[in-house]
């Protein structure tokens, strides 16, 4: 079975649908330094015009810039003020629903999406990094684990920050990679990315409907 992964960025849930069994191509603009898998470099949104392409997967995900949704994002609106990345979520969402196929669409909390929520601490991770995926497909979630996981490690912004109203960023490289179960990403790339786990559990599902 064949994934296409559009934005694909490091690599995290293209990783996971590897492990699920899937054979992955990786589209985005800039190819992260140790992406692991056949990549093109290219723009997603032209991609998704070429349907005779997107017709040689099985399943396409896609994770479209989430800054215009985060809290940042928010921020900065509600000060009159605007962020470079644009909101691709919906033309992601009708170029996929026109093309037909079966596709998986990964955001942030806060994105106006459907589907189902993840959280790394149903998986054991010390990371929390909820993270939204809407599909065409029959998903199912897991519970959030907080209490059993307590104090999480953060991997966003700068390493070994104190966060407000307690919590910290992770001290190290090493401490973040570990926490996202991703060991191959410098810390740039990991705090942008999704843990690979997240996939590996919709990927095993994906491939029980095809």
């Amino acid at each position: 079975m064949r994934i296409l992964d559009l934005f694909c960025g490091g690599g995290g849930a293209s990783v996971g649908y590897a492990r699920a069994g899937f054979t992955v191509v990786g589209v985005d603009m800039v190819k992260k330094k140790n992406y692991p898998y056949e990549f093109i470099k290219g723009d997603a949104m032209e991609i998704l015009k070429d349907l005779d392409f997107l017709n040689t997967f099985d399943v396409i995900h896609a994770s479209p810039p989430c800054q215009f949704y985060t809290v940042a994002g928010n921020l900065m609106r509600a000060q009159g003020n605007t962020t470079s990345k644009p909101d691709l979520l919906d033309p992601v969402r009708q170029a996929l629903i026109a093309w037909g196929g079966k596709y998986i669409i990964e955001n942030v909390v806060g994105a106006p999406m459907g589907g189902i929520t993840l959280c790394g601490s149903s998986f054991g991770l010390k990371v929390r990094r909820h993270r939204k995926f809407e599909s065409n497909m029959e998903l199912t979630t897991l519970e959030c684990r907080h209490k059993e996981q307590g104090r999480p490690v953060g991997v966003y912004g700068s390493m070994n920050d104190e966060i407000p109203k307690g919590g910290r960023t992770a001290k190290t490289l090493k401490e973040g990679q570990d926490a996202m179960g991703i060991d191959w990403l410098g810390w740039n790339s990991l705090k942008e990315s999704i843990p690979p786990i997240y996939t590996e559990h919709l990927g095993r599902q994906i491939m029980e409907q095809l």
